[in-house]
């Protein structure tokens, strides 16, 4: 069988599972490594390379999709909008977009891997939230460094209904 070094000439719908399949590649080397530090180093640690790592990765992956899609810098919260759909996790999870005005973007995380995988395990939440609000916020930021970023809600907090993480942009000037 020959190699494929070009995916030019596959059909859309195996281009869209093959997106999908490196996402969640891309989630289970997360998983793991997060697992292999937690258990050598405790949880504490763990969540503190965490928060190193999703620090430098969450701008690198909006400068990316900031460049794949073409926006226009300082695009506010329509550019965000926008990258927000072409992050990996949104080839995973069920999320959720609420413009509810000019200058207020709500995202909210309403089936996660992460969160399932746990459940289905009869473990805690993943108290996810300090890294969420180093993600999200870095995110939105490298998208347009106006956008801040308030948490709604993300476990450890008890989630919103239909939600496991909320998250809420607001546009300044």
């Amino acid at each position: 069988m020959p190699l494929i070094k070009d995916i030019h000439g596959l059909p859309m719908e195996q281009l869209i599972a093959f997106v999908t399949d490196l996402s969640k590649r891309w989630l289970a080397l997360d998983g793991l490594w997060f697992q292999a530090v937690e258990k050598k180093y405790g949880m504490d640690e763990a969540i503190e390379a965490d928060i190193a790592v999703w620090e430098k990765f969450t701008a690198l992956e909006a400068q990316r999709i900031k460049q794949f899609l073409n926006l226009p810098e300082q695009d506010g919260l329509d550019a965000l909008e926008m990258a927000l759909q072409f992050r990996l996790y949104a080839f995973l999870n069920k999320q959720e977009l609420i413009r509810q005005a000019d200058n207020k973007l709500v995202f909210r995380m309403n089936a996660c891997r992460v969160q399932a995988a746990r459940e289905k395990k009869k473990m805690p939440l993943f108290p996810c939230k300090s890294a969420g609000l180093v993600e999200y916020s870095g995110f939105a930021r490298a998208i347009d460094p106006r956008i801040n970023t308030r948490c709604i809600c993300c476990p450890p907090d008890e989630p919103e209904e239909g939600c496991y993480c909320a998250w809420e942009f607001t546009l300044d000037g």
